[in-house]
């Protein structure tokens, strides 16, 4: 038998087993209140009144703490209108915590990521480099039409491997079951949502920087073209390289100022996406609003992790291999600040 369940947007879901509604309630996807509506029924009822899921919402004993999914147990559901004080130093310290005492589990998933997306990356590098004439790549116009093609091809891959990633670190944080195979669940859970998610930002990031990148083709590009074929013996002029840099340094300033409001506000769009069940416009405008409250702060914390990983870069590039499966794991812990169900207003 499968149900029909109204998730916490509000939007119907078909098709939905009883072993995922289980496993939803366990995550807190769903509650005793939950709309539920099985193949046979008219009319939504409450999950608690079927009788099938009785176990999941049995009371729990006196004197003990009411696991997620029982009747006792009931999200608080208020993030979306709560305030919320983001602790950077609370972040970082839970995050470097959870990942020594779990290392295993953290980085092992980080690294079958990591490795999946590089293999793509390199396939859809090879083929594009034999199908597509070095003479297209030099017309500006082709040249950005192929970089969104590019992005949306390396989406299919990077979003739900992203999504499956923070699913695990999630999981994991809330002492849940999970190991390092899990980092594919967003191809399972949630796939077209986090392609289409992972797109999104990329694609608007990028349109904010698209003045500088036709000036940058224009300009510096064939400068650089041009260095590549100088006859051997002979040295490069950087005559010409430098001063057009450094007149495409304004608009690179100016595109780049929206293209760093919006990343701060949509880092969270996959967490929300594998965390929540929200289609990805949704986890946009959600993040938007929720990180606008206090986007400084949430611009500090970004801050905070990328000079992490500057100094995991520092380590002859190796130290990346750690320092960003660290700060991925202290970005969850504010992603729970931000939109976790439990917090305190």
């Amino acid at each position: 038998m499968t149900y029909t369940i109204i998730g916490g947007d509000g939007k119907e879901y078909s098709l939905i087993s009883a072993d995922d509604i289980r496993k939803w309630v366990a995550e807190n996807r769903l509650n005793a209140q939950s709309l539920v509506k099985a193949e046979s029924d008219a009319e939504f009822r409450p999950l608690s009144i079927f009788p099938e899921f009785a176990d999941v919402f049995a009371p729990h004993t006196p004197g003990t703490i009411a696991p997620p999914g029982s009747a006792a147990y009931v999200p608080s559901g208020d993030w979306a209108t709560r305030d919320y004080e983001l602790d950077i130093g609370d972040c970082v310290s839970r995050g470097w915590n959870l990942f020594k005492s779990d290392m295993g589990t953290l980085w092992g998933a980080f690294i079958i990521a990591f490795l999946v997306i590089m293999g793509a990356s390199m396939v859809i590098g090879l083929i594009t480099g034999f199908m597509v004439p070095k003479s297209l790549m030099a017309i500006v116009p082709f040249r950005l039409t192929f970089n969104v093609a590019a992005q949306a091809l390396m989406a299919l891959v990077q979003g739900p491997l992203f999504g499956g990633l923070f699913y695990v670190y999630l999981q994991r944080m809330r002492g849940r079951p999970a190991g390092a195979g899990d980092v594919f669940a967003g191809f399972q859970r949630a796939y077209a949502q986090l392609f289409l998610g992972n797109f999104a930002v990329v694609f608007i990031a990028n349109l904010c920087l698209l003045p500088f990148n036709i000036v940058f083709y224009q300009k510096v590009m064939p400068i650089f073209d041009q260095m590549q074929q100088i006859t051997p013996g002979s040295h490069p002029d950087f005559s010409q390289l430098l001063p057009a840099v450094v007149s495409i340094l304004p608009i690179g300033g100016l595109c780049m100022l929206p293209m760093l409001y919006l990343t701060v506000a949509w880092q969270f769009t996959l967490p929300l996406i594998i965390d929540k069940q929200m289609d990805f416009w949704d986890a946009m405008k959600a993040g938007l609003k929720r990180v606008n409250r206090h986007w400084f702060h949430v611009f500090g914390f970004t801050v905070v992790m990328g000079l992490i990983n500057l100094a995991g870069f520092c380590v002859c590039c190796i130290g990346l291999i750690f320092t960003v499966p660290l700060t991925l794991v202290m970005t969850m812990y504010a992603y729970e600040t931000i939109f976790g169900e439990s917090q305190a207003s």
